[in-house]
């Protein structure tokens, strides 16, 4: 399929340029960080509602007309028929973290690069995407479909809004969630969270804590241990990197012990530097934990394949299974971890479970219930799959292939969805991190890519 470009698509998204980033900033600025309690209108919290409402003001300025879904989520639509693409994004984002050198919620801009917790997971692409609406209306392109942009407010944890969503109106067959990375991912990982508690009587251990959401990399984890541990703690910790670090203090004749790592994105455990891994070797070095921590280190202490927990493996479609100890703690004489798990398309969930299970029942580990996220995969052949990648290459004059991920996206809710974009290869990867930022050329370049593929989809046959 040959592209060709649209001039008055191209001046209409040049024209909106100013609008679409200034937009983003105002969305950067409110902490949507799901809350513990919920309020009237407001499932997840007020700060995601406050969100939701800023996000709706601009689809409304914007010469659309938002629906607001009971605070779960809002959508907007363009164009006409019966057929529906979603476009799938969402608004609340992972708590900020530790390590920022900037403000999560300052939107600040420094040398081409807007900086802030949600730039690139995932307002940034919730901005370009309906800017690309804003622009086809703008060009005025006829569509033969309708396009949807839906804007949940629960993505990081549980997707409960698309539940509701689908409950209550329904979701559109096909669609495409701007989320992840181009070219496009057609593939899914299953995603299966496992905690699991032991009893903790070593009364030298007061406190261990590492992790604020089990999908992400923790980037840094405490223990306070009885006594004066300072020394032996710091002799204790043996990893050779710069970006990793133990700090010890004395806090009232017992021993704080910190230890710094790189945050990541759970589906890419590799490219973090665990800290809560790291903690569990240095208590486990010091003799501190008894079983339950000698054990952990044992079974998940190295690498993110799940070797020593006997659950590694891959396929042909999707690649390796994953682990990422995401959530660690250990108070009031129990020991809790919670372990993300992304697993291949032809595994068993109840069967990693079962493993995992029976490798860490012998230091009196027991699991909570779980449920998956089931795997998904969409062909190649699909006509969703072949114009969004001939609207890719077209534009960067490629000819890239579809890929699978660890990641879990909205696109998995839709019979036949698939993520495409917003990074390009290359980009640098900060989503869950801190100074999450994006390259504001190649965001400009990724909303003309999503108002070429909404066109390709939506509108008239060639």
């Amino acid at each position: 399929m040959e592209f060709k470009a649209n001039a008055r698509l191209d001046a209409a998204l040049e024209a909106l340029q100013e609008d679409m980033i200034e937009t983003l900033r105002r969305w950067i600025r409110v902490p949507s960080v799901r809350a513990e309690k919920s309020a009237e209108n407001a499932p997840f919290g007020k700060e995601v509602r406050r969100a939701l409402d800023t996000a709706m003001a601009d689809i409304e300025r914007l010469g659309m007309k938002p629906r607001d879904v009971d605070g779960y989520c809002c959508d907007a639509e363009i164009g006409e028929g019966e057929e529906t693409i979603a476009v799938l994004a969402h608004l609340d984002v992972v708590p900020e973290g530790d390590g920022w050198t900037h403000d999560p919620y300052g939107a600040e801009i420094v040398d081409g690069r807007l900086i802030g917790r949600g730039t690139s997971d995932d307002k940034g692409p919730g901005v370009a995407a309906l800017f690309a609406m804003k622009a086809i209306l703008d060009a005025g392109i006829p569509l033969r479909r309708r396009c949807r942009l839906i804007l949940g407010c629960d993505e990081e944890c549980g997707m409960q809004d698309l539940e509701y969503y689908e409950q209550k109106i329904g979701l559109p067959e096909k669609g495409f969630s701007p989320d992840a990375n181009f070219p496009l991912i057609n593939t899914e990982k299953g995603i299966v969270a496992m905690t699991l508690h032991a009893p903790m009587t070593d009364a030298r251990l007061l406190s261990l804590a590492s992790g604020t959401r089990c999908n992400v990399v923790p980037g840094m984890a405490t223990a306070l241990l009885s006594g004066d541990w300072r020394e032996a703690a710091a002799e204790a910790f043996d990893v050779e990197d710069e970006d990793c670090a133990i700090e010890t203090a004395l806090e009232d004749g017992n021993t704080r012990v910190t230890v710094t790592g790189v945050p990541a994105h759970a589906s890419t455990p590799d490219k973090g530097k665990n800290a809560a891994k790291m903690l569990l070797a240095v208590l486990e070095k010091l003799g501190i934990g008894g079983a339950p921590v000698a054990l952990l280190v044992e079974a998940a202490g190295e690498g993110d394949a799940g070797e020593g927990l006997g659950i590694a493996g891959r396929d042909a479609v999707s690649g390796p299974l994953t682990i990422n100890l995401g959530l660690l703690s250990a108070k009031d004489g129990q020991l809790d971890v919670t372990f993300d798990c992304r697993y291949p398309v032809f595994f068993d969930d109840r069967t990693i479970c079962e493993t995992v299970k029976k490798r860490l029942a012998p230091a009196g580990f027991a699991m909570d219930p779980t449920s998956a996220s089931h795997p998904h995969h969409v062909p190649e052949s699909s006509e969703l799959v072949q114009k969004l990648m001939a609207v890719y290459n077209g534009i960067m004059g490629v000819e890239e292939k579809p890929f699978a991920i660890g990641g879990g996206t909205y696109a998995r809710h839709l019979k036949e969805g698939v993520a495409f974009g917003m990074l390009f290869p290359g980009d640098l990867e900060l989503e869950h991190q801190a100074n999450e930022s994006i390259d504001l050329k190649t965001y400009v370049r990724a909303a003309r890519i999503y108002a070429y593929a909404i066109a390709a989809l939506c509108g008239e046959e060639n």
